[in-house]
């Protein structure tokens, strides 16, 4: 994973903001990368929370197949970071790529994460299609909101 994320034109970006605590700081000084890897895992739960119905997540879980993570820049004590995630715009059946960008304050990117989700139903913990109307929620527009 090389290229820059960005969103497509016309998606739908979900963004959180995230201040590193003492205990995020390494033994380097600046933020841990595993640091990164739950902001991700956080931003997903969260855009998850934010666009699915109360039933469809009583029904349905995640998990995750695969993280590919690249880090570019150290988000060092006292910065504050932009999370923004989307979606692929279809998913694979059952699977489900997430883009994931963490930027600093200066807006440059800190670390970039690429997830590959795997929708299941809690009842019997087997893999599910998504359904259209799951994507749709991730995927159509929404009107902005304050960062």
């Amino acid at each position: 994973m090389s290229r820059l994320f960005e969103p497509p034109d016309g998606q739908q970006v979900f963004t959180r903001h995230f201040t590193p605590t003492l205990a995020d700081i390494d033994e380097n000084g600046h933020v841990n990368n595993v640091v990164y890897l739950s902001w991700a895992q956080d931003l997903a739960i969260a855009h998850w929370e934010a666009r699915q119905t109360a039933e469809d997540q009583a029904r349905w879980a995640w998990i995750c197949l695969r993280h590919e993570v690249d880090y570019r820049r150290a988000l060092m004590p006292g910065e504050k970071a932009k999370g923004r995630t989307w979606v692929a715009r279809q998913a694979e059946g059952p699977r489900f790529d997430r883009y994931v960008r963490i930027d600093g304050p200066d807006g440059a990117k800190c670390a970039q994460v690429l997830t590959t989700w795997c929708l299941i139903d809690r009842e019997g913990g087997r893999p599910r299609r998504v359904p259209a109307e799951v994507v749709a929620r991730f995927t159509d527009p929404v009107p902005p909101t304050a960062d």
